[in-house]
């Protein structure tokens, strides 16, 4: 497969505004004498905080042409925004004027902190601001290597595999994958639905990726006709729809979509791998006999599902391995961006990076309709990317 027609492309936890054309607000701001000026800023501080434009540096620096000395100019208050009146400086700010012999004139300072670099640059040419990328270490934000990026197109190739495989309607399809050693513990597809609905119309969308190798459906994925209806993260309320009392209607489950039933699938992984020590120790003592303890045939999908150990000294030596913290540090690859239940369970699942080929213009929760990575109030962020 040729990664060099796929793109990957990071979505950030806001929507990207246009360098040039970004929002503001009006300020009052005043030219100040440098040994004023941390006095100044201190008093502004207590007196009249910039709480919601913590990305504005209060202070500018120009370099006079003429002089060659720099030139302060500090960011007083804000200002009204529907009329230009120096009088409506307030009081506290006001005792300031005279003192330190300020002459207050009203500026436009950027209104939300920027995204990207590009923007930045954009934003410090009307007045200086702070620039943060992402707070946690993701790797990614600044691009991928050749090998990293053809690990990602692998794993995506695998989910549109899966999603479009047999003669199933298109259905969403999600793998997990811990990408220090690249492989997958979970991948699995939704689970909402057993539908005899016909098929051609949805192969016929789903073939020029099969020919050519690219991302490319048709532009009927995500209407609400025919068997993409059915697709749960498309519309996740579809199935509230559906008929109950008929022999031949779809079997509808609300839950189980992709994301979720990966998500079950890999602590399955895990409770097999690293059973519970006080489980396996409570198990021997009530059992000291019995060949057939659970303590004694642990399964190990590592070896796939029929594999047993039966030996204690092998189970012993999995209970002292560090059992993972759900899927910390792992990554997930999906066909459909997801819901925004699927990308809260991503986050109580501590997913690290999440990359999906087509957006969910109904319910995505990733960028299209929602952007879950940006809540500030969540205690956990993921990275998120779409591979096109």
């Amino acid at each position: 497969m040729d990664s060099d027609a796929w793109e990957i492309i990071h979505i950030p936890e806001k929507p990207a505004l246009s360098p040039d054309h970004q929002p503001t607000v009006k300020v009052f701001a005043s030219v100040i004498k440098p040994k004023f000026a941390n006095t100044i800023v201190r008093h502004l501080c207590k007196i009249a905080p910039l709480e919601d434009l913590r990305h504005v540096k209060r202070v500018k620096k120009k370099i006079l042409p003429d002089h060659g000395e720099p030139q302060l100019t500090v960011i007083l208050c804000l200002a009204p925004e529907h009329h230009d009146h120096l009088n409506d400086l307030p009081p506290d700010v006001q005792k300031l004027v005279d003192p330190y012999e300020l002459n207050p004139f009203i500026t436009e300072v950027c209104k939300y902190a920027a995204v990207s670099k590009e923007e930045w640059e954009k934003q410090s040419k009307i007045w200086p601001t702070s620039f943060h990328p992402p707070t946690y270490n993701i790797e990614g934000i600044g691009g991928f290597s050749e090998e990293d990026t053809q690990s990602i197109c692998k794993f995506m190739r695998i989910v549109i595999d899966m999603a479009v495989s047999g003669h199933k309607p298109l259905v969403n399809a999600a793998v997990i994958v811990d990408p220090s050693v690249r492989r997958i513990i979970a991948s699995e597809t939704d689970q909402v639905y057993a539908s005899s609905a016909p098929h051609d119309k949805t192969r016929a969308e789903t073939r020029p990726f099969k020919e050519t190798g690219k991302i490319c459906l048709n532009d009927t994925l995500g209407k609400k006709n025919g068997s993409l209806s059915a697709v749960a993260c498309l519309n996740p309320w579809q199935w509230s729809l559906q008929p109950h009392d008929t022999e031949n209607c779809s079997q509808w489950h609300p839950l189980r979509h992709a994301s979720m039933v990966a998500i079950e699938s890999s602590s399955a992984r895990d409770r097999h791998l690293f059973p519970n020590p006080s489980e396996f120790f409570d198990q021997d003592h009530v059992h000291p006999s019995n060949t057939d303890s659970p303590a004694k045939k642990q399964k190990t999908s590592s070896q796939g599902p029929d594999v047993q150990i039966d030996n204690r000294e092998e189970v012993l030596g999995n209970l002292s391995m560090e059992r993972p913290y759900l899927c910390t540090g792992c990554d997930i690859f999906l066909l459909l961006e997801p819901c925004t239940m699927c990308a809260m369970a991503l986050v109580h699942q501590r997913i690290k990076r999440i990359f999906y080929a087509f957006p969910n213009l109904t319910a995505g929760g990733l960028g299209s309709v929602h952007r879950l990575q940006g809540a500030k109030s969540l205690n956990h962020h993921y990275a998120v990317f779409r591979v096109s």
